[in-house]
């Protein structure tokens, strides 16, 4: 096949909105864990396959772009759109890793409404990534992201101190507030990612209006 001056045809946001697919779906997959009598390893399990489906999507991004002269909107975009997707499947995943090594004895509240919080905030990014597409703005979905942050960051609080507020009886509790420790680490890491993600879409949605 001969060289063509003309750049293929790329469809970028087809390509970030199968990647959300997979982040939503591992979401939702995270909020089953925190549930009552849970199956941690089918749950995890299922968490490693959908991070592994996105690192493929992620580097069919890559290539992509490294194969595209004209994009519809900037390459470091792309770029930072692409990497900050896959950062927030793997901050997912290292929550479900650490549940499933860990296994603690009981599930908390505030761990369930954290993993419903990063859900609602994946589920608001997906929506400005297609009002990105579709060239609308999207303070809404940004203002909703910043109050579930907000509101994610005090359960974290909350979380903690309730951990160091119990009265120590034995080995077991303070293996139990260790376990904990390590898993609302890796819970506000991943809030943190997707917060960032929304940074992001917002700064390009002001870039391109």
């Amino acid at each position: 096949m001969g060289f063509s001056f003309f750049p293929r045809t790329v469809k970028f946001f087809k390509l970030f909105e199968e990647q959300h697919r997979k982040l939503h779906k591992a979401a939702g997959h995270l909020c089953t864990l925190f549930e009552d009598g849970a199956d941690t390893e089918e749950v995890c399990k299922l968490v490693n396959i959908i991070e592994s489906e996105g690192n493929t999507i992620s580097r069919t991004i890559a290539r992509e772009l490294s194969l595209t002269f004209i994009t519809p909107i900037d390459r470091e975009d792309i770029h930072d759109i692409n990497v900050s997707q896959e950062d927030i499947l793997n901050a997912i995943k290292a929550v479900s890793t650490r549940m499933g090594v860990h296994e603690p004895s009981r599930m908390r509240y505030p761990a369930k409404k954290l993993a419903h919080n990063i859900r609602g905030m994946v589920e608001e990014s997906g929506r400005m990534l297609a009002n990105l597409a579709s060239n609308k703005t999207g303070e809404a979905s940004m203002e909703r992201i910043r109050w579930l942050k907000y509101e994610s960051e005090t359960l974290l609080l909350v979380g903690i101190g309730e951990l160091y507020d119990c009265e120590v009886k034995d080995y077991g509790t303070i293996l139990e507030i260790v376990k904990w420790s390590h898993i609302y680490d890796r819970i506000e890491s991943a809030v943190d990612r997707v917060d960032t993600l929304g940074d992001i879409l917002e700064g390009v949605m002001l870039k391109n209006a």
